[in-house]
């Protein structure tokens, strides 16, 4: 089974042309060729290195910055199209195989977003409840993952407060199962090559503006659903294993925890939060 795209004005299909919109694009070009030549001397319009639903903005006091073409390629991006999956209406569908999240709709539609996920055998998996959800979360890395990976994450057992420096990004979802904080989240990343590949330490990360896009959307409490290896195998073969496993990144302390950072990223003002 494949999610079936709805292409928005603005977006273009992944799949190949067909015949008959290929000769469209012909016809385009020819038409094009006839038409008259602009003067050399005419201003040229500076050229926009980002898709629309990717480029600036403003929230909380931030300007976000856009995310440049090369991480949107392909599939890569934020769609709507036809739900082809298993999850019931009005919840979220994780991927971590396919690298997707799927905001699914009563329609039978769904919001589909590219995602980055745990590196193998670190992702949630099975059915769960968003209980909570915040913009501009302050972060703290868990037991586990100072245990497990102490170089990576010792130096920053303080936590670090939302904003800017925080790695949960502009918005975050937390997932509970049993009535319990499972410690996983949905969240923002100024990490944009973790899009599309595994490589966090099992968190569910998003583009800023997807994830405050999703964030507008979501009622609490709201089912999410983690798929499992098999049922990635089923629902969506054409992308299973998507992307590729990244070693862990070691953030230099003073990038985050530092006197110049911490001066530089003043607190969120949550009064004025974007809605993508």
């Amino acid at each position: 089974m494949t999610f079936l795209f709805v292409v928005l004005p603005h977006m273009t299909f992944s799949k190949a042309l067909s015949r008959r919109s290929f000769g469209a694009l012909l016809l385009a070009s020819s038409a094009a060729a006839c038409a008259p030549r602009v003067p050399d001397s005419a201003p040229v319009a500076p050229q926009v290195n980002w898709l629309p639903e990717y480029g600036p903005l403003r929230d909380a006091g931030y300007d976000l910055p856009a995310i440049p073409l090369q991480y949107t390629e392909g599939v890569n991006r934020r769609m709507e199209g036809i739900y082809t999956g298993e999850a019931p209406a009005g919840s979220i569908d994780v991927d971590p195989y396919a690298k997707f999240l799927y905001h699914v709709k009563f329609d039978g539609t769904a919001t589909r977003y590219p995602v980055g996920v745990g590196r193998q055998g670190r992702t949630l998996s099975g059915l769960a409840t968003i209980q909570l959800k915040k913009a501009w979360p302050g972060w703290t890395p868990t037991a586990n993952m100072l245990r497990t990976e102490p170089e990576v994450y010792g130096s920053f057992r303080g936590g670090i407060p939302g904003g800017l420096r925080s790695p949960l990004g502009a918005r975050a979802l937390y997932i509970y199962r049993n009535g319990r904080d499972t410690y996983y989240r949905v969240h923002g990343t100024n990490d944009l090559d973790s899009i599309g590949n595994s490589g966090s330490a099992g968190c569910i990360r998003m583009f800023n503006q997807d994830i405050i896009h999703l964030f507008n959307n979501v009622s609490l409490p709201m089912t999410i659903n983690i798929r499992s290896e098999s049922e990635s195998m089923r629902v969506d073969p054409e992308y299973y294993n998507r992307g590729r496993e990244l070693p862990p990144k070691i953030v230099d302390p003073e990038d985050l925890l530092g006197a110049e950072a911490i001066a530089n990223d003043k607190k969120p003002d949550l009064t004025q939060l974007a809605f993508n």
